[in-house]
């Protein structure tokens, strides 16, 4: 169908048309409740592709004090999002086909907009040995172990054969246990200045070399999760380089802030933690050289309780959906770090390109003019940890059409 959209902004095909025009939408798509008056409600806004977020904890089964897949749909969806894939450290983990098929009923009774399940690497998450990769790669995304590291070199191994066989992406959470000596936040300046036991760097950096050189010699899809360090970024541009078949993404948080940016309030704790500034720097440059290939926002929401009790007791994770372009605009694009264009790449384009997704269409419509304050106690995820609380920020989603429907307007 045609849509005219008067005075709105396209993004298409990474070109920007202004003015008054109009274009083709897939046939598949149908805006609802628009009854001509659609393109009024949007002056001076921009359309985009909808975005595709690859590390999504939705909480259920097991965890629905914290989070429900309808209200983290729901989020997703007031973010922009109409995909997003849904982590594995839940009960009972996606270990075998009869789990997995409980989250995906789950997820087909309540999700608004399309939820991809990982399977785990590992049976319970306990890295001790494999899950049923043979009953679980037709109806996962790819296979994760997300919140733990596999802890053994010869496991990842297993894992990255049999993935490879199976044509099938290893999503790695790249952890050493033997060197975090009970740290909670970054090993820096602000952990030195207050009293706080630091996590080292080495901890990440260490089991994504040992992984690169697995996939290089067995030819496995990998991706690694959230990368906060410098180091992580200069081994994955080297090993890209050489032609193993890495990507990876990063979040938010590690972009615009460093550990000098934290404050006593467990909404500033997250796992891998805020960084240095040398360390964000480093991102920043990962993601304009294209060693970054996505930007994923580790939506991890808590309850009040897990989250009110300080950087050393509180629960690692934070929410992130519903503020994750609005910061990234804000804080990167009007600054002149990054341009629009790449910004929607990695938020929208890449993930989709990596994890296989067809574009069916899907778009939404963003206000960049209108400036807003961050409060959590509106947010339609039930977490309400963020460590943007009270930040002034630039990008409001008026409209996000999933699969033909409107999943989520602002009118």
């Amino acid at each position: 169908m045609k849509v005219t959209l008067k005075g709105v902004n396209i993004y298409k095909e990474k070109t920007f048309h202004q003015g008054d025009l109009s274009f083709d939408l897939s046939p598949s798509i149908s805006v609802s409740d628009t009854d001509g008056a659609f393109v009024s409600k949007f002056n001076n806004c921009f359309v985009f592709p909808a975005f595709c977020d690859v590390h999504v904890h939705l909480r259920e089964p097991g965890f629905s004090y914290k989070e429900t897949i309808k209200t983290g749909t729901l989020a997703a969806a007031r973010g922009g999002y109409t995909h997003v894939f849904a982590m594995p450290n839940l009960n009972p983990v996606p270990d075998s086909k009869e789990n997995l098929d409980l989250q995906k009923q789950l997820i087909n009774d309540g999700a608004v907009i399309n939820v991809y399940p990982y399977a785990s690497i590992t049976v319970g998450q306990k890295g001790e040995q494999l899950s049923d990769f043979d009953r679980l790669y037709r109806d996962a995304i790819a296979f994760s172990d997300d919140g733990r590291g596999v802890q053994s070199e010869e496991l990842m191994r297993k894992a990255m054969e049999k993935a490879r066989s199976l044509n099938k992406i290893i999503v790695a959470h790249c952890e050493d246990n033997s060197l975090l000596q009970g740290g909670y936040i970054h090993d820096g300046e602000y952990a030195k200045l207050h009293g706080h036991k630091g996590i080292c760097s080495e901890s990440e950096w260490k089991p994504i070399e040992r992984d690169l050189k697995l996939a290089k010699e067995i030819g496995c899809k990998y991706h690694v999760c959230h990368i906060s360090c410098k180091e992580s970024v200069e081994l994955i541009r080297k090993a890209k380089a050489s032609g193993v078949d890495v990507t990876c993404e990063t979040a938010p948080h590690y972009l615009v802030m460093n550990d000098m940016d934290l404050q006593e309030h467990g909404r500033f704790k997250m796992n891998p933690p805020i960084r240095s500034e040398s360390d964000r720097l480093a991102l920043i440059e990962g993601l304009k050289d294209g060693t970054i290939d996505m930007i994923a926002t580790d939506h991890a929401p808590h309850s009040a309780e897990e989250k009110g009790k300080g950087l050393e007791k509180s629960l690692m994770g934070v929410v992130g959906l519903e503020t994750a372009f609005a910061v990234l605009y804000t804080k990167l694009v009007k600054t002149g770090i990054i341009t629009l264009e790449k910004l929607i790449e990695v938020m929208a384009i890449n993930p989709r390109k990596r994890f296989d997704i067809t574009d069916s269409g899907d778009f939404c419509i963003f206000d960049l003019d209108t400036e807003f304050t961050v409060d959590p106690s509106d947010f339609l995820s039930m977490g309400k940890a963020t460590p943007f609380e009270g930040e002034k920020l630039f990008g409001v989603c008026k409209l996000t059409v999933c699969d033909g429907k409107t999943v989520y307007t602002k009118l």
